[in-house]
């Protein structure tokens, strides 16, 4: 009978993934300290953690686009973390990567998002921006460190280094702003500069099925956009076939040529800059998971079509609008009496801060939990 326990399994790993890869064994460990499991990797267990918060859960009733009662087929936070960590596990298999490290930090990235999508983000970054900020990557990293609880022993889910890290340092961006336990100025694993790739993957073409779904831009409108089009005409060539089938057919195709330009790019990158070791991609200077500089150019045009014809759309302004006023009405309402929350949060006041506890409260909220919340605070007729 064959038994792969977690021994087997990193030494798999030692043997099958490329050099600068993030391997299991090789991990920083965890903030506390907890014996190692027999059968799963410290990744593996991330992983895991992550998906069983409720956190997690929650993510089914936040916003990506479209608020949760406008369709049942839209995609919501938690699709997109479910479609992204597909994309990433193929790239991270092809680039021999750490597949597991890369799904953990795909499933996890959004955790700390607000409802009602970036808007609602915007917002709270506005309401807070007297009382410590708001930043949707550092919330995550506070869901999980602080927030979430899952042992008596410790505060938060007790993740590796590594997850951490790449929960805070994922977008390109970050690497200058991270806090000073996250090496500051130094690049992240592989795994986590995939991430902030495969979740642009993931929402660029989702949001071209959605839009097209929702009628807020026809074909023949997104056909200025030449990845758009090439891809169109290649399902042309294939054979007719209905609007959805034809739909489904265009996005699949986008997202292949994507992904292969982005394995291809990044395979060139680390071959031309001699990397050797995940001190190596450490110490590259910057970052080598990317697009070729002409992908790069499509996707840019790509997100100009969507910025313009989608997050802009009379629709989705609308309920940005609403969003925002149910925000600041709920913010205000609870700083004005704090005691409002429930006792739980109350309990933290002392130690977070009265407006930091609030922060929390409001950004862990679904969209329909934010809305029902409203009217209880709002409306008399509403009991309590």
């Amino acid at each position: 009978m064959t038994f792969i326990d977690r021994v087997a399994q990193e030494r798999w790993e030692a043997e099958r993934l490329s050099p600068w890869a993030m391997k299991s064994a090789q991990s920083r460990g965890r903030r506390y300290t907890e014996l190692e499991h027999p059968l799963r990797t410290c990744y593996q267990r991330d992983r895991d953690r992550v998906i069983h918060t409720s956190s997690f859960r929650r993510l089914e009733y936040k916003t990506q686009v479209f608020v949760n009662h406008e369709g049942d087929n839209y995609r919501t936070r938690l699709t997109h973390s479910l479609e992204g960590a597909q994309i990433g596990r193929t790239a991270a298999r092809i680039l021999a990567l750490n597949e597991e490290l890369v799904e953990a930090l795909v499933l996890g990235h959004d955790l700390g998002h607000t409802p009602f999508g970036h808007a609602g983000e915007r917002v709270m970054a506005e309401l807070m921006k007297d009382h410590g900020g708001f930043e949707h990557n550092r919330q995550t990293l506070r869901v999980l460190e602080t927030l979430e609880r899952r042992s008596p022993d410790y505060p938060g889910l007790n993740l590796t280094w590594e997850v951490r890290e790449g929960l805070i340092k994922h977008q390109a961006d970050s690497d200058s702003r991270a806090p000073e336990e996250y090496a500051r100025g130094e690049a992240p694993t592989l795994e986590a500069q995939l991430v902030d790739f495969v979740d642009e993957i993931a929402y660029n073409n989702h949001d071209v099925d959605d839009g097209l779904n929702s009628a807020m831009f026809t074909i023949e409108q997104i056909r200025s956009v030449g990845l758009f089009r090439s891809a169109h005409e290649s399902v042309l060539r294939e054979g007719p076939g209905d609007d959805s089938v034809l739909r489904r057919q265009i996005v699949s195709k986008i997202i292949d040529r994507c992904l292969n330009d982005l394995v291809m790019t990044t395979l060139h990158r680390i071959q031309s800059s001699r990397v050797r070791s995940i001190e190596d991609v450490r110490g590259a200077g910057g970052r080598l998971v990317a697009y070729s500089d002409e992908m790069a150019e499509n996707v840019r045009e790509l997100k100009a079509f969507l910025f313009t014809n989608m997050y802009r759309n009379w629709r989705v302004m609308r309920m940005a609008d609403k969003a925002g006023r149910i925000l600041r009405d709920l913010f205000g309402s609870y700083s004005a009496e704090p005691l409002q929350l429930p006792p739980q949060y109350q309990a933290r006041f002392d130690a977070d801060g009265v407006h930091r506890v609030i922060c929390d409260y409001i950004a862990g909220m679904t969209d329909r939990f934010a809305v029902d919340e409203h009217r209880r605070l709002f409306d008399p007729l509403v009991r309590v």
